[in-house]
């Protein structure tokens, strides 16, 4: 056959075969899951273009990035008292398994409904049953982590990978609400009464310690007052016994003194 006729025919089987095709994209950040006659293949194709033959193929997409799911779920503490938690999950596909969830669930729809909802809230109602509703806040992150622990778990049985979890808040009824505002306005006014106790008992020691202080610095003062004074009674009195022997002499000196060693007769001076 000629080569001339060869590449007619083949021309005219291209255009055939293209002309029943039609293109479908993968957009990034998505794996196809490629159909046939309903079919699923179970190797989904990345991101790109791709040719489908009408009615027998079908790209499915399957969002493979991290997505969202906010919850709230109503369950009792392990005291009775209703809590609303509300939990916010992120999660995604095993990318390699698209195929898989979207034949064994469905769509990203049908695997929030069917899947991650109903696990969020298994997973509150057990791990808020195992705490009293003040310790759901004060080991917050214990019970997190309990929570976290049974939705991984879970989610991994299904091909889908949880990357966060986070507890954004616990809503508890409008009379324990109150109680726990009452009881945090008396430990309040407990803790200030408890620090001018403090404060008090503080003063009173600074005062005890002043007062102290001043005593000894008194007694200091008294001691050393008492002590010149002792020194000048000393003092004034030998002033006045000089002063007394000065008063009583009748002015005739004494016959003989002594200096030295040495006996004088004053009464020989005299003539």
């Amino acid at each position: 056959m000629p080569k001339a006729l060869w590449c007619s025919v083949l021309g005219v089987v291209l255009g055939v075969v293209l002309g029943g095709c039609v293109p479908a994209v993968v957009d990034s950040g998505y794996m196809g899951v490629r159909t046939k006659w309903g079919s699923v293949d179970d190797t989904p194709v990345e991101a790109g273009l791709y040719w489908n033959m009408p009615f027998r193929d079908q790209i499915v997409p399957m969002d493979a990035r991290v997505l969202k799911k906010e919850s709230s779920a109503t369950a009792s503490s392990r005291d009775l008292q209703v809590v609303t938690t509300i939990i916010a999950l992120n999660y995604r596909i095993e990318r390699d398994k698209a195929a898989v969830v979207y034949s064994e669930i469905g769509r990203l729809a049908d695997v929030d409904s069917r899947i991650i909802d109903p696990v969020l809230q298994e997973a509150v109602k057990t791990a808020t049953a195992r705490y009293n509703a003040e310790e759901l806040i004060t080991k917050r992150p214990e019970v997190k982590a309990a929570i976290v622990e049974y939705v991984t778990e879970v989610l991994a049985r299904s091909n889908l990978i949880v990357v966060d979890l986070n507890i954004v808040n616990f809503e508890f009824d409008a009379q324990y609400q109150q109680a726990v505002e009452a009881k945090q306005v008396a430990e309040q006014q407990a803790q200030a009464a408890t620090n001018d106790l403090r404060r008090i008992e503080v003063e009173a020691k600074q005062a005890e310690a002043s007062a102290r202080g001043r005593a000894n610095a008194m007694l200091v003062e008294a001691k050393a007052e008492a002590e010149r004074q002792e020194l000048l009674k000393g003092t004034v009195s030998d002033q006045l016994v000089e002063l007394e022997a000065v008063r009583r002499w009748n002015g005739v000196l004494p016959q003989v003194t002594s200096g030295g060693g040495t006996l004088v007769e004053l009464a020989g001076l005299k003539r």
